[in-house]
């Protein structure tokens, strides 16, 4: 399965199983099984250890304790659909872990813009001051 133009998933490190789909179909549901479960073995994948680990991290419960990734798909009535739609989200999935985000560079405020926030500031006090009514006593 390819991921991205350097980025492969060999065949053996994916495994697809059929099952019975759950929900409305009457006798059809009970007899055919439409859902896919479609697991992806980490420890097989040859992908980078970073990567794996960004990959589970980003698969949350359907990741398990032998680093594997699960997929369920029973959205429609035919397997063929079901199994092209869990392909699709691993896919997916694997994108999100390659694609990393820029870390942030702290930056400070000039001294300029802490100066015209704090007039800004002492300039709204004075006028609220302005506001109050006189002092009787003073």
């Amino acid at each position: 399965m390819d991921i991205s133009p350097t980025v492969s998933i060999p065949d053996d490190a994916l495994s697809c199983r059929f099952v019975r789909s759950s929900g409305p179909g009457g006798q059809h549901v009970n007899k055919v099984s439409t859902a896919v479960e479609l697991r992806l073995d980490l420890n097989r994948s040859g992908l980078p250890l970073q990567l794996q680990n960004r990959i589970l991290t980003l698969s949350g419960q359907r990741a398990t304790s032998r680093r594997e990734v699960i997929i369920f798909a029973q959205r429609f009535r035919s397997q063929a659909r079901n199994r092209s739609d869990a392909e699709d989200r691993l896919r997916d999935l694997l994108q999100r872990a390659l694609h990393r985000n820029k870390a942030r560079i702290a930056t400070r405020p000039k001294r300029s813009v802490r100066k015209r926030r704090l007039d800004t500031k002492r300039r709204r006090g004075t006028l609220k001051r302005h506001r109050a009514p006189a002092d009787p006593e003073g």
